[in-house]
């Protein structure tokens, strides 16, 4: 592990040695028990001197329990500065371990840590506190105490106190808190963390959206786009849960998101992008308030034509659909026609990827569902019932695209003009075969679809 730029050590690997081979730690790790702060500070800092960059010997300590000796000492210690200092900087180096987290979640740091983190005064113990945190925070026992300690609290502390400043040491600590944040709203190395949505609720009722906000707009244009990436992510996973989702919407939180898309920066726009699908998901209200803004839908429409940034364009024609998806009115359906973004989803619909063809063919039936009328021109330009017979022809499109691209198969079929295009197109004969395909579902679908194209149903 690369070492804190705190660690000053005198000690060279020659002088290392001879401590190592005379057994020296298993002498000194008794005083740890002490009550003197005078031995416990020397004998801190000399096992910390003979052990640093040894995994073996890292190991060896957590075995011979000298992790509930630092923990001892950090409850007893709390205000002892130089204490503090040393018993931070061993709990930084053995962090790592997946042994130490394990014996560290059979004892109360998380409740010392946050203290630690609460009371810090200078960016270096704030560093310190940051990396020990985000090691623990990949545990899903310690995300768990260090959720009950109380940990959201201090980091919209520390984020509502530094979100104006422009000093570097500043921003590296705004980075450390975003970025800790997101673990916190992550499933641990198992997942299934029990904490994870209730923290998330709790951190928008806290305001740390508004926060994380505040940052994005002071750092949109940065050329660093550390803090914006970390503070992108949180806002991302803060935007999950469905109560956050209303939360945030009826703080306009939808609106000054979408003010930060007219950054340049790639990072930017693609991670923007993604919160507002994740804010639209299952948000009729959402769907709505997105697709009734031109200029968003002028800039989406961009783009989905975006060759230079893949990314970009994915998630741009992702939110197309999303918007759709889960809108159910019929002004939101002439805005996206108006700004031409129909034919980008009879593209998406033919994307590597079925997650993506499924997301386009459902919008596109709920649209047609929702006016036909508006969409069909676009449908008839952008050879929309060829691209779906391609689909039904194609042995390796997945039994989930066949079976969506029929349910769109059967709302077109209520245009005149289109119906005429399905019949020229022989789409009959295709149904037909898939009558006997593998998957209940697909036969199912191509029944259904013959009877509707055949006026039996």
């Amino acid at each position: 592990k690369k070492p804190h730029k705190s660690l000053s050590f005198t000690y060279t690997e020659e002088m290392k040695k001879p401590c190592i081979e005379a057994d020296l730690i298993v002498t000194l790790i008794p005083l740890l028990e002490s009550t003197d702060p005078e031995m416990l500070l020397h004998a801190g800092r000399a096992i910390g001197r003979i052990c640093y960059d040894n995994r073996h010997l890292q190991e060896e300590l957590v075995k011979v329990g000298v992790i509930t000796a630092l923990v001892r000492i950090l409850t007893d210690y709390a205000e002892s500065e130089p204490l503090v200092h040393v018993d931070l900087l061993a709990l930084c180096n053995l962090a790592d371990l997946d042994t130490a987290k394990e014996a560290l979640s059979k004892t109360k740091v998380a409740e010392q840590l946050v203290k630690q983190l609460r009371r810090a005064e200078n960016h270096e113990r704030l560093e310190i506190v940051f990396e020990i945190l985000q090691a623990l925070a990949e545990h899903d026992a310690l995300k768990v105490q260090l959720v009950e300690a109380g940990v959201q609290e201090a980091l919209s502390e520390i984020l509502l106190r530094l979100r104006s400043s422009s000093r570097a040491e500043d921003t590296c600590i705004v980075k450390a808190a975003s970025d800790l944040i997101v673990s916190l709203l992550l499933g641990g190395k198992n997942s299934g963390c029990p904490y994870v949505h209730g923290n998330c609720v709790r951190m928008v009722q806290l305001g740390v959206i508004h926060q994380l906000l505040d940052l994005l707009e002071k750092h949109v244009e940065s050329e660093d786009v550390s803090v914006q990436r970390a503070a992108l992510c949180a806002l991302r996973n803060l935007a999950i849960p469905v109560v956050n989702k209303v939360q945030m919407l009826e703080e306009s939180v939808a609106e000054r998101i979408q003010a930060l898309l007219r950054s340049e920066m790639p990072p930017v726009p693609f991670k923007i992008l993604g919160t507002l699908r994740m804010l639209a998901d299952g948000q009729a209200d959402a769907a709505e308030i997105l697709g009734q803004d031109p200029s968003l839908l002028n800039r989406l429409v961009q783009w989905c034509d975006a060759n230079d940034h893949s990314g970009i364009r994915g998630e741009a024609n992702r939110l197309l659909a999303s918007i759709l998806r889960h809108n159910r009115s019929q002004e939101v359906v002439k805005a996206i026609q108006e700004a031409q973004g129909v034919k980008h989803l009879v593209s998406m619909t033919a994307s590597e990827q079925a997650a993506m063809q499924n997301e386009a063919l459902n919008a596109l039936a709920i649209a047609s569902a929702i006016d036909l009328e508006t969409l069909e021109e676009s449908f008839k330009e952008s050879q929309l019932v060829q691209s779906l017979h391609k689909l039904l022809q194609d042995d390796n499109t997945s039994p989930e695209v066949k079976y969506n691209s029929m349910g769109l198969l059967c709302r077109l079929l209520n245009s005149a003009d289109l119906r005429r295009d399905i019949e020229e197109d022989k789409i009959e004969e295709t149904l037909e075969h898939l009558c006997s395909h593998s998957s209940a579902n697909v036969v199912q679908a191509a029944v259904t679809t013959l009877q509707v194209l055949r006026g039996e149903a």
